[in-house]
């Protein structure tokens, strides 16, 4: 079997980071990966030892070329699938590439973004699959009108052993100028607004008041690190809150943590939330999209109505008191992780889908 995956992300986490998990385990089974991807990219780079790897130019939702580039590109491996793994122009673009050549394709939906229904009947007629990554995606989409005969779910995954591993607190504490009785929380997740670390900015005086020397860190990238390095400078937090940018490191960092915060406004599902479960970080999380599947309230972690700082706080500060209750709830995330979100799984599943396609 013959597979082309199209990935058009920049980065390597997120939907990225699973593609590579999934070329590792397809070529573990002896499937011949193929990978367009952008050129240079980090994905391209580690993905070489399990996929051949095509750099191209990928400029978004509007570029048209890549429907040649991808078409010559089909022309030239002769897949027997096209299993298209973002949006980002790979949806429609490699869509319409595919047809034109009769192939099989299956897309993965990995973001709950509603979209009009008049998009959804067009735009999924390019694909014979939609693969969604979280029972709250496909809820979406069956609103939306997506025939059921095309959904099936394939849940994200995480390789839990590189994060449950032994750790050296004191040195990641090192790492992150910390004292060891200071309380430490983080946020894991692109700086973009639906991410909802202005949520937790606004809980903020509601946790210092009783844990004045919290530290808050914010991992990852985005295009409103400015404005939000602005409002912590003008809130007077730049002393108890920092942005870390993406950190290569961070499953090692992982256990200076107290609690992982996810306060978004709609997720797909959350792999950061998969990763902070597999490092036994308990989780405190709105209750949006697919977020109650890798966050079970009670079981490894605590759920709050999305954009309300009170409650945000208030779950957070039951948390920071109660370490035996940190410990069991972080225990319960290592279990969910090997039960429902394993990489073994999340790849038998993508190929079931194929071999239901072939």
């Amino acid at each position: 079997m013959k597979i082309l995956h199209v990935e058009g992300g920049a980065e390597l986490y997120g939907g990225a980071k699973q593609v590579l998990y999934l070329l590792e385990g397809l070529a573990a089974q002896g499937i011949e990966n193929h990978l367009a991807c952008r050129s240079g990219c980090d994905l391209a780079r580690q993905a070489a030892p399990f996929a051949a790897v095509h750099g191209m130019a990928m400029r978004g939702d509007l570029d048209f070329g890549l429907i040649g580039r991808l078409g010559r590109l089909m022309d030239a491996c002769s897949p027997d699938l096209v299993h298209l793994h973002s949006r980002i122009g790979a949806d429609v673009m490699g869509g319409i590439a595919a047809r034109r050549r009769g192939l099989p394709v299956v897309h993965t939906r990995r973001v709950d973004n509603p979209e009009p229904r008049w998009l959804v009947a067009w735009k999924y007629r390019l694909h014979d699959r939609v693969v969604a990554i979280s029972e709250g995606i496909a809820r979406v989409l069956r609103a939306e009108g997506l025939p059921e005969h095309k959904l099936r779910v394939v849940r994200s995954a995480v390789a839990a052993s590189r994060y449950d591993g032994p750790r050296d607190p004191m040195h990641c504490r090192d790492e992150l100028d910390l004292a060891a009785d200071t309380p430490a929380i983080g946020v894991i997740a692109q700086l973009i607004e639906r991410k909802g670390h202005q949520v937790l900015l606004d809980a903020l005086p509601r946790l210092l008041a009783v844990h004045p020397r919290l530290a808050v860190f914010f991992f990852g990238k985005g295009p409103l690190a400015g404005a939000l390095q602005e409002q912590i400078d003008d809130r007077g937090l730049a002393a108890r809150v920092r942005l870390m940018g993406f950190r290569e490191d961070l499953a090692g960092l992982l256990s200076c943590l107290d609690i992982v915060v996810h306060p978004a406004l709609m997720e797909g599902l959350g792999v950061s939330l998969l990763q902070a479960a597999a490092a036994g970080v308990p989780i405190v999380a709105s209750a949006v999209g697919g977020i109650p599947e890798a966050v079970q309230d009670g079981v490894n972690g605590r759920l709050v109505p999305p954009g309300d700082p009170a409650r945000l706080a208030a779950a957070v500060h039951e948390l920071l008191r109660d370490p035996a209750l940190r410990t069991r709830l972080g225990a319960g995330g290592r279990r969910l992780v090997r039960e429902s979100f394993s990489v073994e799984g999340m790849v038998n599943g993508n190929l079931a889908v194929y071999r239901e396609l072939l």
